[in-house]
């Protein structure tokens, strides 16, 4: 079968399409032939090398898949199921590929009302707003939510997921995305770009931060006594942590883990007509350096998804 490896970190240009042999399943597992592919900005930071998660060069990246069970070493499935997840990440998953092997535990049955597009596109955003939100937020009917980056692929699904919990929700986004992101029904948007979100925004029950950097440490102003922080990308700075818990704030971040009861909770609410993910535009499985290249532009509005 076919695959994306890199033999070295570097620019897209070092992600090369390979011959390899299929993979096998193991007990609990399944052979999936995969239909799409999602990508997610982790991914080129990887591949260049600057995030250490899958250590040295060779591997293959990927977690995102959609695809159809040709192999099953399991009950939960049989050969013909639809299905999609993220399966066995932060470890490698080899999902760049035209097939996987998987636990049958990290996949779900995918719904007919989603593609394999759009089934792809949405376990790791999709689990991150879960788990921030539900998880470790405890979002319910009334609170007032913060989103940050509403525009990208966990804002654009983190919106939506409030929102159907009850919550108020704020976001921020750029002025050439509030048209994009007040399709997913928040209310209220505020552009970061020209207002100080932390001057207009009080009384937050909870502040879900998909960017980082100073944006962490000025939500700090928005919460309510006893408010809570949870963020995607800075859960390990301990200065900031600290600061939290001196100021009374609650601070968390998330490792997103695999989950297919969650997974399913995303599944109720695509058929229930409250969630949809949005796939900015799919690239041929040969042009991942070009699907790299937009992941790296920082110009999308949801998700970018390789087909095979």
């Amino acid at each position: 079968m076919r695959a994306i490896t890199q033999h070295q970190f570097g620019g897209p240009e070092v992600l090369t399409v390979v011959d390899v042999p299929e993979p096998r399943p193991l007990p609990t597992e399944v052979l999936v032939r995969i239909k799409a592919i999602g990508l997610n900005p982790l991914e080129p930071r990887l591949r260049a090398g600057e995030f250490p998660l899958l250590g040295q060069p060779p591997f293959t990246l990927g977690w995102d898949i959609s695809g159809v069970v040709e192999d099953a070493h399991t009950w939960r499935f049989r050969p013909g199921d639809e299905v999609f997840g993220m399966p066995r990440f932060p470890r490698a998953a080899n999902a760049y590929a035209e097939a996987v092997a998987a636990p049958a535990l990290h996949l779900v049955r995918k719904p007919a009302s989603l593609s394999h597009v759009e089934a792809a596109a949405l376990p790791v955003v999709g689990l991150t707003a879960w788990q921030g939100l539900v998880d470790l937020g405890g979002v319910s009917e009334g609170d007032r939510v913060l989103i940050h980056g509403g525009g990208g692929g966990v804002g654009h699904v983190a919106i939506q997921l409030a929102k159907a919990l009850g919550a108020h929700v704020i976001t921020t986004a750029s002025a050439s995305k509030r048209e994009f992101v007040e399709g997913f029904g928040p209310d209220e948007v505020i552009d970061y770009r020209a207002v100080d979100f932390a001057e207009a925004v009080r009384d937050v029950d909870l502040v879900l931060d998909t960017i980082g950097g100073s944006t962490v440490e000025r939500s700090l102003a928005v919460l309510r006594p006893g408010g809570h922080l949870v963020t995607a990308v800075a859960e390990e700075d301990t200065a900031l942590i600290a600061k939290f818990e001196a100021a009374g704030m609650r601070f968390s971040g998330i490792g997103v883990d695999p989950d297919p009861v969650a997974l399913r909770g995303l599944v109720d609410l695509v058929e229930q007509g409250k969630l949809r993910v949005h796939v900015q535009e799919t690239f041929p499985f040969e042009r991942i350096a070009d699907a790299h290249r937009l992941l790296e532009s920082g110009h999308l509005q949801g998700k970018v998804v390789l087909t095979v």
